[in-house]
């Protein structure tokens, strides 16, 4: 069942306009009673196709209920700026996995350093890439890729969530199960760019609350790393 997006929505008059009204009447040639699902805030809002006029579809209510593809704890990754290609793919696979927000940061060796000014002019693609993946997926939100921020910002973000960890991959760290989720409901996910964290941003991270975690001793990719990490942080969390 195609899916569709909004931030707020009135039970009693349903209507989509724009691009995706323009989608659901010409490039998917749906007729009358059939059904869509409306997404917002978590919510799946199944609806039964009412009429089609111009670029507005209008849209009485069927049924509704909580996403069951979303997860029951919040994941924000951290993001060290990669390569724009790769970075692309970490939105797409993150997404996927269900996580809540993808925050690029600039460490050290970032070897990808655009300006926040030129970082804007790629945020709409980065973002309609989530929102293409949360569609595909089924997820009942479209997860923020936010402007990037420097290191310290990033970490006075992890302060506000429950539990962050850091992957450092150089001096080993808590395996994954060995952290204790419970009671967690927003967590964060710090991974490094290619050339990784220089010791000093571990530090600091480590001295603002966030826990050291490793993966094994095979040393990972920067896209390869954030895909794996969330994967098993679903599976321990019960979201897998």
């Amino acid at each position: 069942m195609p899916r569709f997006f909004t931030n707020e929505i009135d039970e009693n008059n349903i209507v989509i306009t724009g691009d995706d009204a323009h989608h659901i009447g010409y490039s998917l040639r749906m007729k009358k009673g059939e059904e869509i699902t409306v997404c917002c805030c978590g919510i799946d809002y199944v609806c039964s196709i009412k009429d089609i006029t111009g670029d507005e579809v209008f849209l009485e209510l069927v049924k509704k209920e909580v996403c069951a593809a979303e997860p029951n704890i919040e994941v924000t990754l951290f993001q060290a700026v990669p390569k724009l290609d790769k970075l692309e793919y970490i939105i797409q696979k993150s997404v996927e996995l269900g996580v809540s927000r993808i925050v690029p940061v600039l460490t050290r060796r970032c070897i990808s350093r655009p300006s926040e000014k030129d970082f804007l002019k790629k945020l709409p693609r980065l973002n309609k890439i989530s929102a293409e993946a949360s569609k595909q997926s089924g997820r009942g939100i479209i997860p923020e890729v936010t402007p990037v921020v420097n290191y310290a910002k990033s970490l006075e973000m992890m302060k506000k969530l429950d539990k962050t960890l850091i992957l450092y991959e150089e001096q080993g760290g808590k395996s994954f199960s060995d952290i204790d989720f419970s009671g967690i409901k927003r967590t964060g996910l710090v991974i490094g760019s290619e050339g990784g964290f220089d010791s000093e941003e571990v530090a600091a991270a480590l001295n603002s609350g966030a826990q050291q975690i490793w993966l094994g001793k095979r040393i990972l990719r920067c896209e390869t790393a954030p895909i794996t990490a969330l994967s098993i942080l679903m599976f321990l969390t019960n979201n897998m």
